[in-house]
């Protein structure tokens, strides 16, 4: 096992090096000198050394259910603002939803009746090529008749 000064663990030699960085970071002058500028290594060297008092302080069973009921409000309020985020965002999706099927059915209406009266002026431009056509058939036959 690595070498965590008098700490048994590694879970508490990095919390208590990473509180001892922070007191660095405020300001506390370093208890060991160092070739390195990082005060995370300059806290594990302290504490690898011996040179930092600490405490470590044991969990009432009181305090335990307290932290215990406490995170089971935070997570149940969490659930709660998560649920409420989801039925706002599932009703916002379906409101596009919604928004985007009516454009759609918009669109194709309005593409229908373009289409529609496309066909209809085909249909007159139709109509009145037939018309001109009768016409001047009509008016053939009279300018044969006029040249004999």
């Amino acid at each position: 096992m690595k070498e965590y000064g008098d700490l048994n663990s590694k879970f508490k030699f990095v919390i208590l090096a990473s509180k001892r960085a922070k007191d660095l970071l405020k300001g506390a002058k370093p208890k060991v000198k160092s070739k390195s500028k990082n005060l995370i290594r300059i806290a594990q060297q302290e504490i690898s050394q011996g040179l930092i008092d600490y405490e470590l302080v044991q969990s009432k069973p009181e305090d335990l259910y307290e932290e215990e009921m406490f995170n089971e409000e935070y997570k149940e309020d969490q659930e709660e603002s998560l649920d409420t985020i989801f039925e706002e965002k599932d009703e916002e999706v379906s409101d596009k939803k919604s928004k985007e099927r009516k454009k759609a059915k918009e669109n194709r209406l309005k593409a229908d009746e373009k289409i529609k009266e496309e066909e209809e002026e085909e249909e007159e431009e139709e109509e009145a090529t037939e018309e001109e056509e009768e016409e001047e058939e009509e008016e053939e036959p009279d300018d044969i008749e006029k040249e004999d």
